[in-house]
């Protein structure tokens, strides 16, 4: 079944998962993107489908065809496509970016990446082997404010990493209550693998280097998952670093890291939004200047056409993983600490 687009130079975008944050994302690509269309999505939901079609139309553009099964959708259409944008459950994150790179499609994949490390290391094989773009849409690693704070720290300009102190808070078990995001086997986790699933990231990608020890304490609170959790754990260069979520507290969303090196401290947010240096022999924090914020699509076709590296590529995901791997590992046996 072929699938009418006005222009072969367009790119040809299908989206898996219509969601809440699927529609999102899909609003700001409709909106400002003329040259993406968008001719086939996969939502197995018909609510969800029909909330998109609405978008669609508000915006003055064609309605997609819906193919619910996306084994279906690739034999059928897969040809007729270059690009997956995939936002659904994390359980089906594997299965689903595999299907997708294996059909020569480039994927972009909403957080986490996967479930466990085993599954990462799985889609960087198949990413390679196939030769796709695989990028994580962590708002923290595509923000220009934890771009630059890598540079920074990898330039040696703020000395070594002593320390990293992380908290990460929102209102989440409200907000979450009766969603897949609170059925372990779909989420893969609660809080601390959810939301906390941005400090998770943007740690191991301002570290740049894997953690080798690990203590973990994850407290449900009567819930099916995790609502609390605090980690503590140590970086193959002996740095040490605390990590601390809570899921549940007065109607919030906000974050705080500060990475403390031998010439300066770093501050900013889990997601970026800010970023201030208070460096050796100053009493304050500065505001560290940083370039033009640009969102997870537009930075993603910047890719895709050679403009700019991988913000955010299956290897930090790999890292997040093994991090995650070890802090459940850790918290099943009540804290004891546990080499990655």
């Amino acid at each position: 079944m072929a699938i009418e687009t006005s222009s072969r130079d367009c790119t040809r975008l299908v989206m898996v998962g219509c969601g809440s944050m699927a529609q999102h994302h899909l609003r700001i690509i409709l909106e400002q993107f003329e040259d993406t269309i968008v001719p086939v999505v996969c939502e197995p939901s018909p609510v969800a489908y029909m909330t998109t079609a609405e978008l669609f139309i508000d915006v003055g553009r064609e309605v997609p065809k819906n193919e619910p099964d996306l084994e279906k959708l690739l034999a059928s259409f897969g040809d007729q496509l270059d690009v997956a944008f995939i936002i659904t459950p994390h359980a089906y994150h594997h299965d689903q970016a595999v299907a997708c790179l294996e059909s020569g499609l480039d994927v972009l994949l909403e957080k986490p990446m996967v479930m466990n490390a085993a599954e990462a290391q799985s889609l960087i094989d198949v990413s390679e082997r196939t030769g796709r773009l695989l990028t994580v849409a962590f708002n923290g690693s595509l923000s220009p404010e934890i771009r630059t704070a890598t540079e920074m720290l990898r330039s040696g300009e703020l000395g070594s990493i002593l320390s990293v102190s992380a908290t990460v808070w929102q209102n989440w078990r409200e907000y979450t209550d009766e969603t897949w995001r609170q059925v372990p086997e779909l989420s893969g986790g609660g809080f601390l693998f959810d939301t906390g699933a941005h400090m998770l990231n943007t740690v191991s990608d301002l570290v740049g280097e894997e953690f080798v020890e690990v203590a973990a304490w994850l407290d449900k609170r009567g819930a099916p998952v995790e609502i609390t959790g605090v980690v503590i754990a140590r970086l193959a260069s002996g740095a040490l670093v605390t990590l601390h979520g809570s899921g549940e507290t007065v109607p919030s969303c906000a974050s705080d890291v500060r990475i403390f090196c031998t010439e300066a401290i770093l501050r900013t947010g889990v997601w970026g939004r800010w970023l201030e240096v208070q460096r050796r022999g100053s009493d304050n924090f500065e505001a560290v200047p940083t370039p033009p914020s640009s969102g997870a699509w537009e930075q993603f076709l910047a890719v895709r056409t050679g403009q700019t590296p991988n913000p955010c590529p299956p290897e930090v995901g790999l890292r997040m993983a093994r991090l995650w791997d070890s802090i459940k590992k850790s918290a099943a046996q009540g804290g004891r600490p546990v080499s990655c």
